[in-house]
């Protein structure tokens, strides 16, 4: 006998009988006063564009505040940064209360499906080959302290939105939010990565700067809005871990660790951008004998021996994608 899992949904309650809005087909919702929202809350107090649910590869659901007027709460707690939402917590827009159900979401130890997390596991067999992409909101603690909660909660609704939408454009989607820094993966073919591949890989990333610029210009913020960020390509373990038309798939391994710690490579080198040696190599097949970017050798946390990566600053991405992109 075979027991399906029971569809997540976020339960509003009125006057006139409960409204139940059903988290499917798709891995991300929007919530606001417009009509182009996947879920419409006629509320004065809700912005137009106010607040969007993902769902991530793992099957954990976050609410990310859109720069809202009012903000986003979680069990009455603002929300200034993606959080992970659990079986059963309240969300509150403007003056409207919703429920997010979900038994299987991250926190909840119930599962419908018996042996499920054995069925979780035995997927993760495939291997493939992949750029992961980690990029980081810099000084993010600092900014917290100096930056009143409403003006942060508007600035990083904003930047999380708008690197959601840049990273799908380039072809990928947010893997994960890690606090205040996304990761996103970009799967590739047995044959390798393509040049497309890998001039998207950088577009978004040149983006996801200019974004990042454009926000420090726009709000009154104590310091400029930096980010850095880690490329690295390789193989690692994938699975599908879900169903529907979106890309369910989750990664494990090397290659995703060292995207994570090359990230933080960048604040050891003073740079901007930390990429591996295998992405190094792609890059050239399109830049050449010079990709802008110069070698070091780090030392990366829980890594035995030293490291080499090649660096640079967003100039120096920018001038590359504008070299190959002609």
């Amino acid at each position: 006998m075979v027991t399906l899992r029971p569809t997540p949904y976020l339960l509003l309650r009125t006057d006139s009988g409960n409204r139940y809005l059903p988290l499917v087909s798709s891995n991300c919702w929007t919530v606001g006063r417009s009509d182009d929202n996947n879920f419409v809350l006629p509320d004065r107090w809700i912005s137009r564009n106010h607040a969007m649910l993902q769902c991530t590869e793992t099957g954990e659901f976050y609410l990310i505040d859109l720069g809202s007027r009012n903000g986003s709460f979680v069990n009455g707690r603002r929300v200034s940064i993606p959080v992970t939402l659990r079986n059963g917590d309240r969300l509150t827009f403007g003056q409207t209360d919703l429920e997010f159900h979900c038994p299987t979401a991250a926190g909840n130890n119930e599962s419908s499906v018996t042996g499920d997390k054995d069925t979780l596991t035995s997927t993760l067999h495939v291997r493939r080959l992949m750029s992961v992409m980690v990029v980081d909101i810099r000084d993010f603690t600092v900014l917290t302290r100096q930056l009143d909660e409403k003006i942060l909660s508007a600035v990083i609704g904003t930047w999380f939105r708008h690197a959601g939408n840049i990273i799908r454009q380039y072809g990928s989607w947010v893997d994960k939010y890690i606090g205040d820094a996304v990761m996103a993966i970009w799967f590739h073919g047995s044959q390798g990565v393509t040049q497309e591949e890998m001039l998207n890989i950088c577009k978004a990333l040149s983006d996801l700067h200019k974004i990042t610029m454009d926000l420090s210009n726009k709000y009154p913020l104590p310091f400029n809005l930096r980010i850095g960020a880690g490329i690295n390509t390789g193989y690692a373990m994938v699975g599908n871990t879900g169903s529907g038309d979106r890309p369910d798939y989750t990664a494990i391994g090397d290659t995703v660790n060292a995207a994570f710690r090359l990230e933080s490579a960048t604040k050891e080198i003073g740079l901007d951008i930390a990429i591996g040696e295998t992405t190094h190599e792609y890059l050239l097949t399109l830049a050449g004998k010079d990709t802008g970017f110069q070698q070091y050798t780090v030392n990366l946390k829980g890594y035995d021996a030293p490291t080499v990566t090649y660096a640079g600053l967003y100039a120096d991405l920018d001038a590359f994608v504008q070299v190959n992109s002609q």
